[in-house]
């Protein structure tokens, strides 16, 4: 493939607008033009390990010819209708089935959307949906944490526990209530009678009894937290999050849009820990990012809130894109390579490689903490070790890490000074290897 590189990254500058814009971070972009399993490669001709599948949502590789023809398939026969009232497609209808037989016993219904932040906001309205059926219109309120990750949109953005999404937007919508993450590396407990697991999920018990648990509809939460920094909370933690929900009347929303479909090695995150949730809010894995599809699940209570409104107050919610038939179809797609490659196994396997190998690099001076779950490692870096002093901000030791792995052919995201693996479930156990390599060769080089 014959690219001019300089218009390219020209018209780049002069017309695209980026996710997290800024100009100077353009000035000399990556220009993906192939990719092939766990690797992709650039316009210059370089290769990388995709350390990240792309955005946590290559699943399967890049390359699959399965779900080019399942799109292509399903296109020549109809590309697009409409899901509104009335309309229904097969792939649709199909996928639904399907993930009624994969999820949480009590989850049947499932409602498409476009990606993971538009799952995140149509579960959130649903909350508030289920309560305001019911004649309590005053739980609206939403609990999120500290380093969570739940998309851009408004509604989700208010959900999301990062505090540099909100101030040059306006802030937060009102109604949204943020707790301490139980970030085992770093939570500190005022209850030294109770395990650390207990004390962090006893903050949102204290949050909504601060707030009024009548005003309080859900708690969000990923069972594991991805893009604030790779954290996986303690075996004690959603089980008490669970009792706190049932206790208070408050829905439990679980965000697997990271963590659904293999990624912790199983089917969906919180299985880890025997939970289930009243919601779900699911993309990325489900087609692997071959094409754009989310959503959200439902347990049975929710879902005959929504099926036992009166006509004239019912769910006033959709998306032109809902239940897309080419989505749709690449989604099956993709659950059906799940299951006969064995790839949700698989993603345990490497996983646990992964971090076995990660774990090597702790003796390394500026390694405070290697943590992870399934096929989705963080490595945080630290001044110190002893006081668990992060770096200062002004250093950005974790961007020269980044840097540092760049040159050696890995890609992947950083979190301030934590360094996230979490590449596609069919890395080779040598690509495994060798981004431990890399990685431990770049940190020491990046504190040079």
């Amino acid at each position: 493939m014959t690219v001019d590189l300089e218009k390219i990254i020209k018209a780049d500058q002069d017309h695209l607008v980026h996710p997290l814009f800024h100009p100077n971070d353009q000035k000399e972009p990556f220009v993906w033009v192939k990719g092939e399993g766990a690797r992709l490669h650039t316009a210059d001709g370089r290769e990388f390990i995709d350390g990240l599948a792309c955005l946590w949502n290559v699943t399967l590789g890049h390359g699959r010819k399965e779900l080019t023809q399942a799109a292509v398939r399903q296109m020549e026969q109809v590309a697009f209708v409409s899901s509104y009232a009335g309309n229904t497609n097969i792939p649709a209808v199909q996928l639904a089935e399907k993930l009624s037989s994969l999820c949480y016993p009590s989850f049947n219904h499932f409602f498409f959307a476009s990606g993971g932040g538009e799952a995140n906001d149509s579960a959130i309205k649903t909350a508030r949906f289920f309560w305001n059926s019911q004649g309590r219109r005053e739980k609206v309120k939403i609990i999120g944490r500290e380093y969570g990750y739940h998309g851009v949109t408004m509604g989700a953005m208010s959900a999301t526990g990062l505090p540099a999404y909100w101030p040059m937007f306006g802030g937060k919508l009102p109604g949204f209530v943020h707790i301490a993450s139980p970030y085992p590396y770093r939570f500190v407990s005022e209850n030294g009678s109770v395990s650390q697991g207990r004390a962090a999920a006893d903050l949102l018990e204290a949050a909504i009894l601060q707030e009024g648990a009548d005003t309080v509809a859900a708690f969000i939460a990923e069972p594991v937290q991805g893009a604030g920094g790779l954290i996986v909370p303690q075996d004690d933690y959603f089980p008490r999050i669970r009792e706190i929900c049932n206790k208070y009347d408050v829905l439990f929303i679980a965000d697997e849009v990271i963590t659904g479909f293999g990624r912790t090695g199983r089917w969906f995150g919180l299985e880890h820990w025997k939970v289930e949730p009243d919601m779900i809010s699911f993309a990325k894995g489900i087609t692997s990012g071959y094409l754009p599809l989310g959503g959200i699940g439902l347990s049975d209570r929710v879902y005959r809130a929504l099926a036992e409104a009166p006509p004239d107050r019912r769910w006033m919610h959709a998306f032109t894109y809902s239940a897309h038939p080419t989505c749709c179809a690449v989604g099956l797609a993709t659950l059906d390579i799940l299951e006969r490659e064995g790839l949700i196994e698989e993603a345990g396997r490497k996983g646990k490689k992964l971090l076995g190998g990660l774990q090597q690099l702790a003796t390394l001076e500026t390694v405070g903490d290697v943590r992870g779950l399934g096929l989705m490692c963080g490595v945080e870096f630290v001044e110190d070790k002893a006081s668990k002093k992060p770096f200062p901000s002004s250093q950005k030791f974790g961007a020269r890490v980044q840097k540092e792995c760049y040159r050696r052919g890995l890609v992947s995201r950083i979190q301030g000074d934590i360094y996230m693996l979490a590449p596609p479930f069919v890395v080779s156990d040598a690509d495994i290897d060798r981004s431990v390599n890399i990685l431990g060769e770049a940190i020491p080089a990046a504190a040079k």
